[in-house]
């Protein structure tokens, strides 16, 4: 995303997505071992494309406290930062992020007061704003990540190789209003 933003001057908006909302399901061993089965290639693509070596967190993780994490951080300046914190956190440092010491860290470590997120993790303020953003999310018909929505019109859905995510940002930029 920063080489497009880099490359093609788009401008970048990370919304909330709860792969395993509260009171979810569990999921069944086959969608479990198909995942894994996928990991190879994610690990192969991220390194070939884009030269990270990941070394994931584990798998199921509650995300809502990062999400509403991200909401405070947003609204205290931070957000950026945040974001760019929390997936470093969980891709390439497999830290548990549904964990408060790890997402206070992360808050600590990009300016944020850590009593002031720790509030904001209960407030209904921007867990709302975390709902919102989730809520868009469906209207889009979305229903996993990554997902990217260009212009509220294209939708790359999955991890995609660079060149794939650069052909839908020209064409939604040939397209723009």
């Amino acid at each position: 995303m920063e080489k497009l933003k880099q490359s093609h001057n788009v401008n970048i908006h990370w919304r909330s997505y709860e792969l395993r909302p509260p009171g979810a399901p569990p999921l069944p061993p086959e969608y479990l071992a198909r995942i894994e089965a996928s990991r190879p290639r994610l690990y192969t693509t991220a390194k070939e494309q884009y030269g990270l070596t990941l070394n994931v967190g584990p798998f199921g993780v509650d995300s809502r406290p990062a999400l509403i994490g991200a909401k405070f951080a947003e609204e205290h300046g931070s957000g950026k930062a945040y974001h760019d914190a929390v997936f470093r956190a969980y891709w390439l440092d497999a830290k548990v992020i549904s964990d408060l010491d790890v997402l206070v860290e992360v808050a600590t470590a990009v300016s944020l007061d850590p009593d002031g997120f720790l509030a904001a993790l209960n407030d209904p303020y921007y867990r709302s704003q975390m709902e919102a953003d989730v809520e868009q999310a469906h209207a889009y018909g979305l229903s996993g990540v990554p997902a990217l929505v260009y212009d509220n019109k294209y939708l790359v859905s999955g991890a995609q190789p660079y060149e794939v995510l650069v052909e839908v940002a020209e064409k939604a930029l040939e397209n723009s209003d």
